[in-house]
């Protein structure tokens, strides 16, 4: 326990009166956020093929947390004219962590994570890990007033951003692909999903934008003084609170995990598209003559010599479906 020193304790009380009251209503505000993100996330775990929103829900929890311990560290400083620094160090971990957890769910969101994919490649895991552990440790530094670690810090926002924005435009490209698709090819039970995908990322993109913006607004202390404290952390505040709880809402289950059942299990490459779909329709003798060369729609040649060709086809497999739409089948067609 650190005990302030009398004759600061007057300028203190007057300087930073507001904080108690500032941090307590952040506290109530993060904790019901979170509490009802975790249960939505509970309600709906049958529904739920993914962890996004398990790990989503984890970040405003962090940050009650955070502001719990703040409410108590200024409460105790401002009333009872004593200051832990356990209680200071509290507020420092926990801000990291956040900070932290928080760029690490942008990052995942932007690769399209239980999104466009169920899992992401090897090389994206370790990209996402290795960026959020070297934010990690260069907010330690940089809160540390270690020399250097700022260039770090800004650095790894800087990477960080980079990725978040080249990602989310490798997606809405490839989604722009597979509407433009399946609106030339008229697959109206396709178009509705990816739809709400290209909307999803949109947002999330000028969200994103946004967020770069005020970070760089928020962290710009031109005026240090202690007489606007209080007013510079309500509006951090209430930019991060925002930003957050607009892309949980974005991505939140009844759109991001109900409605959006068609999912590939892992990313291969960017330039993947909708397979080519077609649609035939035949009476009951063109049907018994579908060896004819006139049906191979959409098949390169050379499947088509080598469907023949028992040594080219263990190595160029072709699946080829046949949905006959009339109720009434002849027996002859049956046979």
């Amino acid at each position: 326990m650190q005990e302030a020193s009398s004759s600061s304790l007057p300028a203190l009380s007057t300087a930073y009166q507001p904080l108690p009251s500032l941090y307590l209503g952040f506290v109530a505000i993060w904790a019901a956020s979170g509490l009802s993100w975790a249960f939505s996330s509970w309600r709906n775990r049958h529904f739920q093929a993914n962890n996004l929103q398990w790990i989503l829900a984890l970040v405003p929890l962090i940050k009650a947390l955070q502001m719990a311990l703040s409410f108590l560290f200024w409460y105790s400083c401002v009333n009872l004219q004593t200051c832990s620094l356990w209680m200071s160090f509290g507020v420092y971990v926990t801000g990291i962590l956040f900070q932290t957890a928080s760029f690490v769910s942008f990052m995942l969101i932007s690769h399209g994570y239980c999104i466009m994919y169920e899992r992401l490649s090897i090389k994206e895991r370790r990209t996402t890990a290795g960026l959020g552990c070297l934010l990690y440790l260069s907010l330690i530094g940089y809160k540390a007033a270690v020399p250097y670690f700022t260039v770090f810090l800004l650095i790894n926002y800087f990477a960080s951003f980079y990725i978040i924005f080249r990602r989310t435009s490798q997606c809405l490209l490839v989604l722009r692909e597979q509407l433009n698709f399946v609106e030339e090819e008229d697959i109206h039970s396709l178009h509705g999903t990816l739809n709400t995908k290209y909307t999803m990322f949109k947002r999330f993109q000028g969200t994103m934008q946004v967020a770069a913006v005020a970070f760089i607004m928020v962290y710009m202390r031109a005026d240090d003084t202690p007489d606007n404290y209080w007013f510079r952390v309500l509006v951090r505040e209430w930019v991060q609170f925002c930003i957050f709880m607009y892309i949980g809402w974005n991505f939140r289950i009844p759109e991001a995990s109900l409605n959006l059942p068609v999912m590939p299990l892992m990313k291969s490459n960017w330039e993947i598209t909708m397979p080519p779909i077609y649609s035939v329709e035949m009476d009951a003798a063109d049907f018994r003559g579908l060896v004819s060369d006139q049906w191979h729609v959409g098949v390169l040649a050379t499947l088509q010599r080598s469907a023949h060709d028992d040594s080219c086809c263990s190595s160029q497999p072709l699946l080829v479906l046949v949905q006959n739409p009339s109720p009434k089948i002849s027996g002859a067609t049956t046979a």
